[in-house]
């Protein structure tokens, strides 16, 4: 079990060790679970009860502190607690039971593990005497999640559940937030015990630095101004340190361009002038360029993935690196670093403030403007954009902008995974932290709907909008029904092209328009045509049999009528069929395991940059 020291400032309730303890009551485990729950501030649980977890459940109804949400599958429940983990900056909370429900939660804790998502599981287990021998409903959570976990326990002790739970709170919050197990044995939940609070921690082998050391700081203001080309590549890190309105102090300070992530989309406006995109596969031209032809990378919460890297032997070959991370092991695992810090990133960006002005006061000055020249060059040439389908049928793209347009300020977006979570980023404006949801390392179809779940739990007052895909949409859309009877009223547009968007692109552009197992609304030969024109399932029908209001728009003249009925209803959740046409593409795009440099701006397009490298 591995204890990651890595960062995030989050107002996570903390035991202290030792202090003056409350009166001792004497309780099972199981109400001593739930009692600690209460006091590390947990609101609201997303679970399922089964056999091993039951003990738990029965205090669970008397308590006033947290709500229960029943899901329907407990992959939804990881999800949920992911979304509400993002919505809100407080860990979240999924709890399953053992066997198939705790595997069940593999998907959501690995998906949280990835995009450093602070999320605690608990699950239940079989009796401590059973463990081992292949007892009904058992399954070694603890050892198959280790590997995408943060930490994990196993508790086989009554006594030992608030202790641990506390110091699972403490580490799934602090320093570099992910996921954290907490695997209790039915007889655990079931003994007698006392709880007292706070219980003393002992975490000695965890001690994340969030300082950064100041003659690393010096080294990278020096950097900035003397650079010529400069690039602040800014990823999720900075939104889990709350660190955005640093970062515009230091962007406007410095005057260099910012590119933000995927995972990072709200850190900085999307509409300042500073900021030139979002950078990776599908990322803008300006911001894939500006990356690959600069002179210094400030990256900043960002972990140089392969996504962002495109081929990494031939990224940014003419720049030096400044890498600050709260995780250690980020830093030269994919490129190495020239000036390194290891820091909590609203630490770093506040201490790079104070360093760039010193460097100023003393005249140091870095001059971008034939940087800047040539990004506006690139920004008013290769903007994002789209063509509208020839025969009058709707445009994802269309779709998708307008329901970012139309949409209430401060709404919350969370997209499944492929064209539409790659228009999602595009074509929707991000001007707060905390408005976009996403599945970024993991890539996890079936992600939107739950996680929109669990982000209007959080933040009931927000609207939410679920943007899926028909193919991701039909991995977990059961959690409508979690919705509708839970008062939980997100909006969803499922952007229903027939296909597996994104594998189908691929199979137009490197395997010869071979359609293979990627056509979603017919059989696998195709011996019914008419199916065609048939919708199974008809997601207007599914979505009023689970209790929401279902919508259709075929017809671009018809889309800002539906979008606005569906801003307007509010007491049930709303799914919008939105039929798209089926060969629309992402663009741009680097084709996997090439250079940035090669990037196409649309299809058959490849940018001239006008510099000799590229003749």
């Amino acid at each position: 079990m591995t204890e990651q020291a890595t960062g995030a400032h989050h107002p996570q309730p903390r035991p202290r060790s030792g202090g003056h303890s409350a009166p001792v009551e004497h309780v099972t485990g199981a109400q001593s679970l739930i009692r600690s729950l209460e006091e590390v501030g947990a609101d609201t649980v997303f679970g399922i009860p089964g056999g091993a977890i039951l003990p738990a459940y029965d205090p669970l109804m008397d308590s006033t502190r947290v709500r229960h949400v029943l899901v329907r599958h407990e992959q939804g429940a990881g999800h949920a607690a992911e979304g509400y983990a993002q919505a809100t900056g407080k860990v979240g909370v999924c709890m399953a039971t053992s066997g198939p429900g705790a595997t069940n939660l593999v998907t959501p804790i690995a998906d949280a593990h990835m995009d450093s998502v602070p999320m605690v599981a608990i699950t239940g287990q079989v009796s401590s005497k059973s463990i081992g021998t292949d007892a009904f409903q058992e399954a070694d959570i603890v050892g198959i999640t280790m590997p995408i976990t943060k930490h994990n326990f196993l508790v086989t002790k009554a006594e030992e559940i608030p202790r641990i739970i506390a110091q699972a709170f403490h580490i799934a919050s602090t320093g570099r937030p992910g996921p954290v197990l907490v695997d209790i044995a039915k007889d655990a939940l079931q003994a007698k015990t006392t709880f007292s609070w706070p219980p003393v921690m002992d975490l000695p082998g965890y001690r994340p630095v969030t300082k950064p050391h100041a003659k690393q700081i010096r080294e990278a203001a020096k950097l900035i101004t003397a650079a010529k080309r400069p690039v602040l590549y800014v990823g999720g890190g900075v939104l889990k340190a709350k660190a955005t309105a640093e970062l515009k102090v230091l962007a406007e300070l410095t005057g260099a361009p910012v590119t933000t992530t995927l995972m990072a989309l709200g850190a900085f406006p999307d509409s300042h002038p500073l900021h030139v995109g979002m950078p990776g596969m599908h990322g803008a031209v300006t911001a894939v360029t500006a990356l690959q032809k600069a002179d210094l990378i400030v990256a900043l919460g960002a972990r140089f993935d392969d996504r962002v890297t495109g081929k990494l032997d031939s990224f940014a070959p003419y720049a030096k690196i400044v890498h600050a991370d709260i995780d250690p092991a980020e830093i030269g695992k994919n490129r190495e670093a020239d000036v390194p810090i290891v820091g909590d990133a609203r630490e770093v960006i506040a201490d790079l403030v104070q360093a760039v002005q010193k460097e100023h006061s003393e005249g140091h000055q870095g001059d971008y403007s034939a940087w800047w020249h040539d990004l506006n060059r690139w920004r008013e040439t290769y903007p994002l954009g789209y063509d509208q389908p020839e025969d009058g049928s709707l445009s994802p793209q269309a779709v998708i902008a307008r329901v970012g347009q139309l949409a209430p300020e401060g709404t919350i977006f969370a997209a499944g995974v492929g064209q539409h979570q790659m228009w999602s980023a595009h074509f929707i404006q991000y001007e707060q932290p905390a408005t976009w949801l996403n599945s970024g390392g993991a890539g996890t179809m079936g992600y939107s709907v739950p996680a929109a779940m669990g982000a209007k739990a959080g933040r009931p007052e927000r609207t939410v909008w679920a943007i899926d895909g028909d193919g991701c949409f039909q991995m977990t859309n059961q959690e409508l029904t979690t919705c509708a009877l839970n008062n939980i009223p997100i909006k969803v547009a499922v952007i229903n092209n027939g296909a597996l968007g994104m594998v189908r692109q691929w199979q137009t552009l490197f395997y010869n328009q071979r359609y293979s197992n990627t056509v979603l609304h017919s059989g696998p030969d195709d011996v019914n045509p008419e199916a065609r024109g048939t919708r199974v399932p008809d997601f207007v029908k599914l979505a009023e049999a689970m209790g929401c209001v279902g919508l259709r728009c075929e017809r671009p003249e018809d889309l800002d009528k539906v979008i606005e009925e569906a801003n307007s209803i509010n007491d049930r959740p709303v799914v919008v069929d939105f039929i798209v046409h089926q060969d629309a593409m992402v663009w741009p795009m680097v084709a996997a395991g090439t250079s940035n440099d090669e990037i196409m701006a649309a299809r058959d397009v490849r940018p001239d940059f006008g510099d000799s490298e590229d003749d």
